[in-house]
């Protein structure tokens, strides 16, 4: 009898779940945080997820077009990215603003480098950081929720655990339900949380980026942490968890395939890496938050991680010197 094989190249394994199903179902976990800033933050916010949606979609539509590339906007990629991008935003900011650092992302971090599985940034975050340096003001412009964005704006938990702002630190059970000045979708905890739950328990990401990420920064903070206001250790610890991007970042954009580690050593060292380097920067630097450099540095340090733990073939001896 004939055999014939085919020689072909990987991946071998293929499984029925497409990029589109994998983008939904961040979009699913990710609907929680977005309706209760829209809740606390007003109509605004709401205008502000929707503008920065529509612009990457558009942005990475037109930008296919005009390179004669396939159209890829029905991965729902897109969508994801502006939805980050908007829940990322301060419930104050210009929406052309929203729309440049959306234009940024997909055509600059994205589509520039090859498109989806080619960037080795995290697009959204690449534009949050962008629009940082650009629109500081504007970035840093935070209001209390519940009185929306034509409030007088505050400061964050964050910036007043630094010293570098005046103002009430809020209760752990507001700052855990998100009822404190920041970004639209970073302020409410529990539903962040909720949503990074359901993707672990739909195997869309798994634990160990976003376990190890959170317990390396609570250690450092508990330990080394500058508490200048004297609360009881704990409390300060848990006031930093729960405030700024740290469940946003760690369950939605430290876990993305593109720009983090493929291997599970790789994995735990990229977490414990993110959980350092917020600490350091929220401990040592002069911007109350880090979660979004932190990431970024780590997805630098991506191909190198994976090269060193990438794990040995069967068989494999080194070479004799």
């Amino acid at each position: 009898m004939e055999h014939r094989f085919i020689v072909s190249s990987s991946p071998h394994i293929h499984q029925k779940e497409t990029v589109a199903d994998i983008m939904l179902d961040v979009i699913v976990a990710l609907l929680p945080a977005t309706f209760m800033g829209i809740y606390y933050f007003g109509l605004n916010a709401a205008l502000i997820v929707l503008t920065a949606i529509a612009a990457c979609v558009v942005f990475e539509y037109l930008y296919e077009l005009f390179m004669h590339k396939s159209i890829t906007v029905k991965d729902m990629s897109a969508v994801v990215t502006g939805l980050l991008i908007g829940l990322n935003m301060p419930p104050t900011i210009p929406l052309w603003m929203v729309v440049a650092g959306s234009a940024f992302a997909i055509i600059i971090v994205k589509q520039l480098y090859g498109g989806l599985g080619k960037n080795f940034l995290n697009p959204a975050l690449a534009a949050r950081c962008f629009m940082l340096a650009a629109w500081a003001g504007a970035m840093t412009a935070f209001v209390q929720p519940l009185t929306g964005a034509d409030a007088v704006t505050s400061a964050t938990p964050l910036a007043i655990l630094k010293g570098s702002a005046e103002g009430t630190l809020p209760a752990l059970s507001k700052a855990f339900l998100g009822i404190t000045g920041g970004s639209i979708g970073e302020t409410s905890d529990a539903m962040l949380i909720l949503g990074g739950l359901y993707l672990i328990i739909k195997r869309v990401i798994n634990w160990r980026i976003p376990v190890t990420y959170i317990l390396v920064f609570a250690i450092l903070t508990f330990l080394f942490g500058n508490n200048l206001y004297d609360l009881p250790q704990l409390q300060f610890t848990l006031l930093h968890v729960f405030s700024g991007g740290l469940m946003l970042g760690a369950f939605f954009m430290a876990t993305d395939y593109t720009t983090t580690p493929t291997t599970l050593k790789g994995q735990i060292i990229f977490g414990v890496g993110c959980g350092i380097l917020t600490f350091v920067i929220r401990r040592f630097g002069g911007y109350p938050e880090g979660v979004s450099f932190s990431i970024l540095l780590m997805n630098i340090l991506t191909p190198l991680i994976d090269r060193y733990t990438v794990p040995k073939k069967f068989g494999f001896q080194k070479p004799l010197k």
